[in-house]
């Protein structure tokens, strides 16, 4: 099994030196996007226009061969224009379903809060379950289907923000922010351009890095560690909503996928803690006196939770 578990590190790291080529300095963020395709979830980037987010995607796509699909989220999109509809064919007297751009295996959705409630629902099943019901059919997605969101976080107006049941369905929130200053003045230069990305992985081996994940194994203490930062946010006097149990697993799911990025068949509360921020983040509501940022009182929990001896 340790072999097996040192061959997946090897394929994770030449899939993060292949996002390295496009997205420079960034190789946490990297490191957590691929984190959330192998625990199966899905990632939203909250952050402002222009700093390689599509291009992530698009790079990603190209290094484990998946279709790819880019939809820019309006206030007039309609559900029917994310899944399909079905048009009367004349010829055969029937109605046929066209598939709408959900049907793929990447998914970029793009300033998802510039679309309406209705339509934001219209992915909820979709990113939970990996089916659509489309007139009372369900509608099987690729197995491997993954969603990056992203939204704006300064431009408010015309916006319809996103509601919790809807944040829940986002294993991470992550932020790519601005190139440091050595990688940004390399681009101005133009000595750094966007490359077209050589295959490393495969979508059948994807699917045994999947299982790999679960065939990591969590200490009985890491769980109960866990558990720990988990109600320390439904307590805290700040807070208005903590962590569900719901995301309390996909918290765990999240740790012990980092850690196979990392070669290892074990979680370590390192491994928790890298993973905190990224999960706790968009789930938690400050309570309106509260002076304090989200980002802040994570820290906070982390640093006051007693670390299980190793």
């Amino acid at each position: 099994m340790e072999k097996s578990f040192k061959h997946a590190e090897a394929k994770i790291n030449e899939l993060m030196a292949v996002l390295e080529q496009n997205i420079l300095g960034k190789p946490e963020i990297l490191r957590l996007t691929i984190t959330a395709l192998l625990a199966d979830g899905h990632v939203l980037f909250e952050d402002v226009p222009g700093v390689g987010k599509t291009l992530l995607a698009k790079t990603l796509t190209q290094a484990i061969q998946a279709d790819f699909k880019r939809i820019q989220f309006t206030p007039d999109l309609l559900p029917s224009d994310l899944l399909g509809v079905s048009i009367f064919n004349r010829q055969t007297n029937q109605f046929e379903f066209h598939q709408g751009p959900i049907f793929t295996t990447i998914l970029l959705a793009d300033e998802l809060n510039r679309t309406t409630p209705r339509t934001q629902a219209a992915l909820l099943e979709a990113m939970s379950e990996k089916q659509v019901t489309i007139e009372s059919t369900s509608m099987p997605l690729n197995p491997h289907f993954f969603v990056i969101a992203t939204q704006n976080p300064l431009e408010n107006e015309g916006t319809y923000p996103l509601p919790e049941a809807q944040l829940d369905r986002f294993l991470f929130r992550l932020k790519l922010g601005y190139p440091a200053a050595n990688f940004e003045l390399q681009m101005l230069a133009g000595t750094t351009a966007t490359r077209t990305v050589a295959p490393v992985l495969s979508l059948e081996q994807l699917t045994v890095l999947k299982q790999n994940v679960q065939q990591v194994h969590v200490a009985p203490e890491l769980l109960h560690y866990a558990l720990q930062l988990i109600q320390a946010t439904r307590v805290h006097p700040e807070l208005i909503l903590g962590i569900s149990p719901r995301a309390g697993v996909a918290f765990i799911q999240a740790a012990k996928a980092y850690a196979l990025t990392w070669g290892r068949s074990y979680v370590i509360p390192d491994d928790l803690q890298a993973v905190v921020p990224a999960v706790f983040h968009h789930r938690l509501i400050l309570k309106d006196f509260s002076q304090k940022q989200v980002d802040q009182i994570i820290h906070e929990i982390i640093a006051q939770t007693p670390v299980p001896v190793r």
